[in-house]
């Protein structure tokens, strides 16, 4: 495996997808590489969070 280049579905940016993530991703059975930059994951994770306390 190699460092990834991939782009953020929400904001645009180029993020790495690094060959230890790509590691991690495979070892807990996921097969879709992530959509969203580190950062954005990090904003919807919370905007999730959020809305779970509100119901």
């Amino acid at each position: 495996m190699t460092d990834k280049n991939l782009t953020c579905k929400d904001c645009g940016v180029t993020f790495v997808f690094t060959e230890g993530e790509q590691a991690f991703y495979q070892e807990k059975g996921f097969t879709n590489e992530p959509q969203r930059c580190p950062e954005c994951r990090k904003a919807k994770k919370q905007q999730n969070n959020n809305n779970r306390n509100f119901r």
